[in-house]
């Protein structure tokens, strides 16, 4: 992929790193170059960057015990059905 130019696909798995700034120079350069020009990945990055903001937003609190024991039970035959 160096030195080519970046398609759809690509950017689907790039995208991530992307919006997490864990991409080289010229890699950014292209995925920004192709998304430049194609108003439907634009929309896919701009989609990702506000579900990572969302997800970024989202208290990591712990299951009470008796929210887990009654997961727990409402899901014990799950795999069964």
């Amino acid at each position: 992929m160096p030195g080519t130019m970046l398609v759809c696909r690509d950017v689907t798995e790039l995208v991530t790193d992307f919006v997490e700034g864990r991409m080289s120079f010229w890699d950014r350069a292209r995925f920004q170059l192709h998304i430049g020009m194609c108003r439907h990945c634009r929309e896919y990055v701009r989609q990702m960057r506000k579900t990572s903001q969302l997800f970024g937003e989202t208290p990591n609190e712990p299951l009470s015990p008796d929210v887990e024991a009654e997961m727990l039970r409402r899901f014990k035959d799950w795999k069964s059905s």
